[in-house]
């Protein structure tokens, strides 16, 4: 299997809420930060319903996960944190949604992409919904890298500022069933620092310790079926020039 180099990459992750791109891939993103890739973090929502205490409204709730997840980016190496603004739960992949992510694609001309799978919207082996926020990014991310950030005539208007079409190189989609993956990356040497930035998402995680039992688990089983300790599973897209 080759394994990507990520010295000098631009990687763009794009995912719907805090702790997303944490959970899907953040062993993976401190690998490529450690080796010398610049990474940004585009979010759609601060996750403003996440919770189920009385005493919490969407507005104090926002301002907690979005600190969460700057304190979370900065233990993984990611450069910046962004959001676009949406309201949790209410994400849908319409041309306004795509456009803002084309945006960021022109603007930071990422080497790779991480996305969230739109493919599934359920998952029976576990009786869990795929949330339709996460489903919704994944499918904006999708046609934003191709064909609307390369199209030249696609959003025309970002000429104007300076922003020219970009083809990205890689789409890499994290999978939670392990059979729909085609790639997988050694995490051993940084599964630890995923749970360290995981630690910081205190209004999600309740008990760090058994989270990081059950995904410790989950990573020997995926690094099992590719040869590794621990792994992450990624659908990998490597789109033609």
């Amino acid at each position: 299997m080759e394994e990507i180099n990520f010295k000098g990459k631009i990687i763009l992750a794009i995912g719907a809420h805090p702790d997303d791109n944490d959970f899907g891939f953040g062993a993976t993103v401190a690998k490529a930060t450690k080796a010398g890739a610049r990474v940004i973090y585009l979010l759609a929502t601060k996750g403003q319903r996440g919770s189920s205490d009385k005493n919490l409204t969407q507005e104090k709730l926002a301002r907690i996960r979005s600190k969460e997840q700057k304190e979370a980016a900065k233990v993984l190496g990611v450069e910046s944190v962004n959001f676009l603004q949406y309201c949790d739960g209410e994400v849908v992949p319409d041309m306004k949604l795509k456009e803002q992510v084309v945006r960021f694609i022109r603007k930071y001309k990422p080497d790779i992409v991480f996305g969230m799978d739109p493919s599934r919207f359920f998952f029976k082996e576990y009786g869990f919904i795929n949330h339709s926020d996460h489903r919704a990014i994944g499918e904006a991310t999708l046609d934003a890298v191709y064909p609307l950030a390369r199209d030249l005539l696609s959003f025309p208007e970002h000429r104007k500022i300076g922003l020219n079409p970009h083809k990205v190189k890689e789409l890499l989609m994290p999978s939670f069933l392990p059979s729909d993956a085609n790639y997988f990356i050694d995490v051993k040497d940084t599964f630890e620092t995923k749970i360290k930035a995981l630690s910081c998402h205190k209004s999600q995680i309740k008990n760090i310790k058994e989270l990081s039992q059950r995904m410790g688990a989950r990573a020997a089983v995926i690094g099992k079926k590719a040869g590794f300790k621990f792994a992450e599973a990624f659908v990998r897209l490597r789109l033609p020039d």
